[in-house]
């Protein structure tokens, strides 16, 4: 089976990433001075750009507010949110199985590639996995 891989997404395919991308977005509006919408109605904000989330969240265009409540967001995901996640029933012993199959096993996310390797690596995972693909923390 030469060249076979399978890619993995990160969030919503290993991890159940809600509670820690809720509660930073909540953390972020909330110092920005919004009211809170409840954890539930944030569900939507999971795949999504935070750019777009919080473009529609705080209702505005503004680059600079917008830019404002991804640092925040950031600030808070860095230390505590990244580690607001559970990984899904049977995903080592999936990614083993995967490997002893002889397939190539990858990590390709929109997920700033800094956090998902802290994830990967807090949940002990990165000898499952060839390599780790993810975006920069401008976006690219």
């Amino acid at each position: 089976m030469p060249d076979s891989a399978v890619l993995f997404d990160l969030d919503g395919t290993l991890t159940d990433p809600k509670l820690g991308i809720t509660c930073c977005i909540q953390y972020a509006l909330s110092e920005l001075g919004y009211k809170l919408p409840d954890a539930e109605e944030l569900h939507w904000c999971i795949s999504p750009p935070l750019k777009d989330s919080f473009s529609q969240l705080l209702k505005t265009l503004d680059g600079t507010v917008i830019e404002q409540a991804i640092s925040l967001y950031r600030r808070r995901f860095a230390t505590i949110g990244l580690f607001e996640n559970s990984l899904y029933p049977q995903i080592p012993e999936i990614l083993k199985a995967i490997c002893f199959a002889g397939y190539k096993t990858f990590v390709a996310t929109s997920k700033p590639y800094i956090y998902a390797m802290r994830i990967i690596e807090y949940f002990g995972l990165p000898l499952l996995f060839d390599d780790v693909y993810g975006s920069e923390l401008d976006g690219s």
